[in-house]
């Protein structure tokens, strides 16, 4: 793979694959198309301004003219499709930013790869397509989706587009899913990041219902070198879970943060449940450790840690990023229900 377009490369998933994909294949060249919407932030690629092998394009994904012209005029070996509206509270606020970007983006991507004849396209979803789980079992590639949000009901309608396509063009794409990532550089309307700059400026954090919600969590750089196999090793037309082996209810999450930030537990406030709440997230990453060599590294005890202490040396960095579009939001979802 020589020339890589990556979709959605300024955003927190999407800047670490290609953070990985330059320092690891030095004949490698990555072109980001990112819209810069609210949660797409050029600063978390701000090293490579200058490097050669990088090249950003401002654009959106469901301009069919600006991709089908970056296609033609720049042949990519791959696609690695990770632009997407992705925050649940958001849908349920507003599906059509979701419904655009991810079902009609992922269609206009599809439709210019399949004409510019890539070798790979890699559609990067979720493990909430599949729905909620019980007290057991675990989500596996041959599980039904269920979406239960806006969000997630994009999601796996865009994974339908993709595996359409590959059954009715022989389009060699790849879907991998993962389960909740965390790490440097993630927008702080997410769990973990929310409640580390909240805790750290001393501010309550909300949980919702009783904090009994599960999920697997994964660090973000685990699930990058998960595509990057998905990609190199992946066979058409399959699926590929990537999780943590990490399930946590969010009170676990919290209440861990409260002790490694120092902070008393007067400040969780309980605030009402959100619509459509999956109970229970969790994993089956056995055919990806079997077919791609692949296996989660980082030990979540000590990737929190060091996510913790990247948001204590990058304060400026939040307080951007909070002070941005971001500001209007985070005040009506959370302040006012901690009001």
């Amino acid at each position: 793979m020589k020339r890589l377009l990556v979709t959605g490369g300024c955003g927190f998933i999407g800047s670490e694959f290609v953070r990985q994909q330059l320092a690891n294949y030095p004949d490698q060249t990555v072109v980001n198309l990112d819209a810069l919407t609210y949660a797409g932030n050029v600063e978390n690629l701000a090293a490579l301004e200058g490097n050669p092998r990088y090249e950003f394009v401002h654009g959106d994904i469901t301009d069919r003219n600006l991709i089908d012209t970056l296609l033609k005029d720049k042949p990519f070996d791959a696609v690695v499709h990770f632009a997407a509206e992705s925050h649940v509270d958001r849908s349920l606020l507003d599906s059509g930013p979701f419904v655009r970007t991810n079902v009609l983006g992922t269609q206009v991507l599809l439709d210019a790869s399949r004409a510019a004849k890539v070798d790979k396209f890699v559609h990067v979803s979720t493990d909430e397509v599949y729905g909620s789980l019980g007290a057991t079992g675990l989500f596996t590639e041959e599980t039904p989706l269920a979406p239960n949000s806006p969000y997630s009901a994009s999601k796996a309608s865009s994974d339908m587009l993709v595996r359409s396509y590959f059954h009715s063009f022989h389009f060699p794409a790849v879907i991998t899913r993962c389960s909740n990532n965390y790490g440097p550089y993630q927008f702080p309307e997410k769990l973990i990041p929310l409640f580390i700059t909240n805790l750290m400026a001393n501010e309550q954090v909300p949980i919702y219902g009783t904090g009994t919600n599960v999920r697997d969590w994964i660090h973000v750089s685990d699930h990058c070198r998960g595509i990057d196999a998905a990609l190199r090793k992946g066979m058409p037309g399959e699926v590929y879970n990537f999780g943590g082996r990490c399930e946590k209810t969010n009170m676990e999450i919290t209440l861990l943060l409260l002790e490694l930030l120092e902070k008393p537990q007067s400040l969780i406030r309980y605030v009402a449940d959100r619509p459509g709440h999956d109970l229970r997230y969790a994993i089956d990453c056995s055919k990806a450790e079997r077919e791609l060599g692949w296996t989660p590294q980082v030990v979540f005890s000590e990737g929190l840690r060091d996510t913790i202490n990247w948001y204590r040396e990058n304060t400026t960095w939040t307080s951007r990023v909070k002070s941005g579009a971001y500001r209007q939001y985070y005040q009506q979802q959370y302040a006012s229900r901690l009001a």
